[in-house]
């Protein structure tokens, strides 16, 4: 049973959302805008594609391997503290990031970025599920949706303006005054919320074990479509990956004061809402990760227009996330868990509709829209249930669960999505490239792994044709495999969530 929420004043509860919705944008921002700064940044450092998508993915890997770390440290050592000096670190590596001068440099600032990701992220619902009694928290986590969801949208479009009028260092040199705004909040208006009796000894052989089994998992999904199955890297990372996770499973078992209390495990909605959570992300990740390279490389958008594409997602979560999560208040979860999931599944399927040349206003604005919608209608509820279902004593465990599920999930989905997509775009640009004359259908194979991004020479169209329709092929794949993946959550909404109001 959820222990009941610290006593706060109406006007600390507002704070508490503002820094909460504010610092946890940092991490979902920077998630995002890096999509749409990629290829300025792959030109002016010269990195090859490999060391492109280690830019995506060093933050990702680091995120998603210490959420756990995170939530438990907040529960340790006090949740606004962990928070504070997550937000410290994400602005400290958001400078080094913007004054790289090599690739190498800005891989190492977007690990560091990673580690305050991982303590503010969860740290953000600690404090919400802390401040809030239950009865008010679906409302609350709806509000910190709705407003998270704006703040990730105008990031990207305001990180394409600074990339193309400016430089691609600006889309992280904004989060500084942000992330300064944040820490004034938390010193001024947040009081410090730690469970009675939480022990000040961090649990450190799970943490190591827990870091070491989720970084091996996630670097073998991600290495091995490149490297090969056969790799010894890969094989190295998942043979570290699987026996970190059992070594955790048994010392998490004897520990008295396990960072992970197994016995979560057993709770039927929190098991349940993280495997929905890990469907539903797989999807949404691995399917948003290739829409702005459809827009920007094959539609021929711009950066602020691909920035802006997702705005009707933005303003749908905006408008509607303080009822959806309403509905848990006075209704439950299980329905909106149901609901939601699947119409995000018939979005995914709208977005695989449009083709080679096709309209945004046509073409993708309808599927982003139900997108939108079905999201909307899940995020909150699903959050909800997580924080609903544990103690206080666990908020910030449970918080980290559930956030390094959703971003363990976009990164395996974007690793085996990209594997996806290489096994139907080759065959199809092989098979296209037959009818082109030798020297320039060579030209363009030797480019294969760089997908849409290939260089083709001027008036070439057909060459440039067939690049464009074999994305789009693979990219149809895609958003099918996110769709059915949608479709599988809320059939897991469907047997696992309770019916009544999460308890």
């Amino acid at each position: 049973m959820p222990e009941p929420a610290l006593h706060c004043t109406a006007q600390q509860k507002r704070w508490i959302l503002v820094a909460s919705i504010l610092g946890s944008s940092l991490a979902f921002v920077d998630g995002t805008v890096v999509n749409v700064a990629l290829p300025a940044i792959q030109h002016e450092l010269h990195a090859s594609v490999y060391q492109a998508q280690w830019v995506v993915e060093s933050y990702a890997l680091l995120l998603a391997a210490l959420l756990l770390v995170g939530g438990a440290l907040g529960d340790r050592l006090g949740r606004r503290k962990v928070f504070m000096l997550g937000v410290a670190i994400f602005a400290f590596a958001s400078l080094g990031c913007a004054l790289s001068q090599t690739v190498h440099q800005l891989l190492a600032a977007r690990a560091v970025q990673g580690i305050g990701g991982a303590l503010l992220v969860p740290g953000s619902l600690a404090l919400i599920s802390a401040a809030f009694p239950e009865d008010e928290r679906g409302r609350a986590f709806g509000t910190w949706a709705g407003f998270s969801g704006i703040t990730s949208a105008v990031g990207p479009l305001v990180g394409g303006w600074l990339v193309e009028h400016l430089s691609w260092a600006w889309a992280f040199a904004i989060n500084l005054p942000l992330a300064a705004v944040v820490l004034a909040i938390a010193w001024r208006h947040i009081p410090e919320t730690r469970p009675r009796g939480a022990e000040a000894r961090l649990d450190v052989a799970g943490a190591l074990l827990a870091t070491a089994g989720l970084a091996g998992i996630v670097f073998c999904f991600v290495e091995a479509p490149t490297r090969s199955w056969h790799s010894p890297a890969v094989l190295a990372a998942a043979a570290t990956g699987v026996a970190g996770i059992a070594a955790f499973i048994v010392v998490e078992q004897r520990n008295a004061a396990p960072m992970l209390p197994l016995h979560l495990l057993r709770n039927r909605n929190f098991a349940g809402a993280n495997l929905l959570t890990l469907l539903l992300y797989a999807g949404l990740g691995g399917g948003l990760f290739f829409l702005p390279l459809n827009l920007i490389q094959v539609q021929g958008l711009g950066a602020t227009a691909a920035g802006a594409a997702l705005l009707p997602f933005v303003l749908m979560m905006f408008t509607l996330s303080r009822w959806a999560g309403g509905l848990v208040d006075r209704h439950g979860a299980r329905g909106p868990l149901i609901v939601g999931p699947l119409i995000a599944a018939a979005g995914f399927a709208l977005l695989a509709l449009p083709g080679t040349g096709a309209s945004y206003w046509t073409g993708f604005l309808p599927g982003v829209a139900v997108l939108g919608l079905g999201m909307t209608i899940a995020i909150a509820p699903l959050t909800t249930t997580v924080m609903n279902s544990v103690g206080q004593e666990s908020s910030g465990v449970a918080s980290g669960v559930n956030n390094a599920v959703s971003r363990v999930a976009g990164v395996l989905a974007i690793a085996v999505f990209g594997a996806l997509m290489a096994a139907v775009f080759e065959p199809r640009l092989h098979a296209a490239l037959d009818s082109l004359p030798r020297e320039l259908a060579d030209a363009v194979w030797q480019q294969r792994d760089r997908l849409a991004a290939i260089e083709v020479p001027a008036g070439a169209e057909k060459a440039r044709a067939a690049v464009h329709e074999s994305f789009v092929a693979g990219y149809r794949w895609i958003m099918a495999t996110s769709a059915v993946l949608a479709v599988l959550s809320a059939g897991v909404a469907a047997l696992w969530i309770d019916s009544r109001r999460a308890k």
